[in-house]
């Protein structure tokens, strides 16, 4: 047993010692291999919330772990050809001999070791691959670049579903070229080259067929939804009004319906656009199956020659309307009313929605933005309402908080982006959305326009109504 561990130390001691730069190898190896494991259970445990540890573990620690493995066997080589032997060798590969025991024992080692490394290595390239396609990778790690979408990502309906899943999707061709394209991002990151605010990847997205359509199903969004939308009025009482659509999602078959339209398979549907943002349409062509066209056209004088020189056509996808459906935007009264809905903003408190949008409004980007909002609200009761300041002050300070957190949420003063900086084009209420294309400005041969039929996409039951009777019908 002493003489095979002598046998051992002695294989080690050959493998590892003969020279230094095989030994500073294996060191630099262990040293990483230890630091490796010990992130990826600080990791497992919880025990640290940083992408940073990720970065370390994944990517900056494997590349001095094969660093090291690579310099032993070129120590080793070094040394077999100019070291310690003290003369050139006769034959230009060291011999294999495996009847003597000591080269049996340095093949083991060899081999042990190999086999160890390589699950190190297998472990932690998937783990850093799984890292680098996590939303705190894409997130947290360039914090101030991506701080807007990151914080507009944990608020979406979207929360679970990874970056990669709607920004690249299934297949390998693609995820090659979000890699290559990523490179060229942490170069921009690092020479604060990017631009401010981050433009929508509007001209680089993957169509919509190959990822939303992974989950989503357009054929089955069919029939009619009702929708209650809550708006609350500039009063003193902040009255509470209701408008509730039947929405005509259309689908499956149907001949009428928002997506009836514009995903039908009787149809394709083209749109061309000078805008970058895809903000303003120029024309709009369709395609019936028989191959009929009918194109409606702006006129000579809405766009100039030059805009239109580089204007693209492009076939209408799911995303020209859900431009944003994890990165969302909100405008100030859509913010506030949604605050006063869950109770988060305080519906008794006087003129909150008035003063509430006004103020937000107001606060356009710079960095002391929130103290003025704090300023604003306070100087507002404690002038109005002198009393209810001084019963009640907690109301006033968490009506400040819930202002400032809508503030954080939507204005990015390092990223210049503020209100309406990402237009959402689902609806028409805050931006034009669907009026881009159906307005009066595109026109057919014939003179008729794209059409602004509301009953189209829905029926209006009720519109800014206290009450509602339609409601009390539906038990609502």
């Amino acid at each position: 047993m002493e003489r095979k561990k002598r046998m051992i130390l002695a294989a080690l001691t050959t493998l590892f010692c003969r020279n230094w730069l095989t030994l500073l190898g294996a060191m630099l190896a262990g040293i990483s291999a230890f630091l490796i494991v010990s992130c990826l259970i600080v990791c497992s445990l919880g025990l640290v919330d940083s992408p940073y540890v990720g970065i370390l573990a994944f990517m900056v620690l494997p590349g001095s772990f094969v660093g090291g493995l690579l310099l032993v066997p070129l120590g080793a080589l070094w040394d077999y050809k100019f070291g310690s032997h003290g003369k050139k060798p006769d034959t230009p590969f060291p011999i294999l001999d495996f009847n003597n025991p000591h080269t049996r024992h340095v093949v083991t080692t060899v081999v042990i070791l190999t086999a160890f490394n390589l699950l190190i290595f297998a472990t932690v390239s998937y783990q850093g691959l799984q890292f680098m396609d996590s939303p705190e990778f894409c997130g947290k790690t360039c914090h101030s670049v991506m701080e807007p979408e990151y914080t507009a990502y944990t608020g979406s309906p979207h929360l679970r579903v990874r970056c990669i899943e709607c920004h690249i999707g299934p297949g390998t061709s693609w995820f090659v070229k979000s890699k290559i394209s990523g490179l060229g991002q942490v170069l921009a990151v690092a020479m604060h080259s990017y631009p401010t605010p981050i433009p929508s990847p509007v001209e680089n997205l993957r169509p919509s067929r190959d990822t939303c359509e992974q989950c989503h199903w357009p054929e089955k969004f069919v029939g009619d939804r009702v929708k209650i939308i809550t708006h609350y009025q500039d009063d003193e009482a902040n009255t509470p009004t209701k408008t509730v659509l039947l929405m005509h999602l259309g689908g499956g078959g149907q001949g009428k319906g928002i997506h009836s339209w514009h995903i039908s398979p009787d149809k394709q549907t083209f749109y061309t656009t000078p805008d970058p943002k895809r903000q303003k349409i120029s024309k709009v062509r369709i395609v019936q199956k028989d191959g009929k066209e009918t194109v409606y056209s702006a006129g000579k004088d809405v766009f100039t020659p030059e805009a239109l020189a580089h204007a693209e056509e492009r076939k209408m996808d799911c995303i020209d309307c859900h431009n944003r459906p994890s990165h969302v935007f909100k405008m100030p009264v859509t913010e506030v009313d949604a605050a006063l809905e869950t109770g988060k903003l305080d519906a008794t408190l006087p003129y909150i929605k008035k003063l509430g949008v006004e103020t937000l409004t107001e606060a356009k980007g710079q960095e002391s933005d929130p103290e003025l909002i704090a300023q604003k609200v306070r100087t507002f009761y404690q002038d109005k309402y002198p009393d209810l300041v001084k019963s009640t002050p907690e109301r006033v300070d968490t009506a400040i908080h819930e202002l400032q957190a809508i503030w954080k949420r939507n204005v990015f003063p390092k990223m210049n982006l503020t209100w309406g900086t990402h237009p959402n084009n689902l609806g028409h209420e805050q931006f034009p959305g669907c009026f881009r294309c159906h307005d009066d400005v595109l026109k057919n041969a014939d003179g008729k326009a794209v059409g602004q039929d509301c009953d189209a996409c829905h029926s209006v039951l009720a519109m800014d109504e206290t009450n509602p009777e339609v409601l009390k019908q539906l038990g609502l």
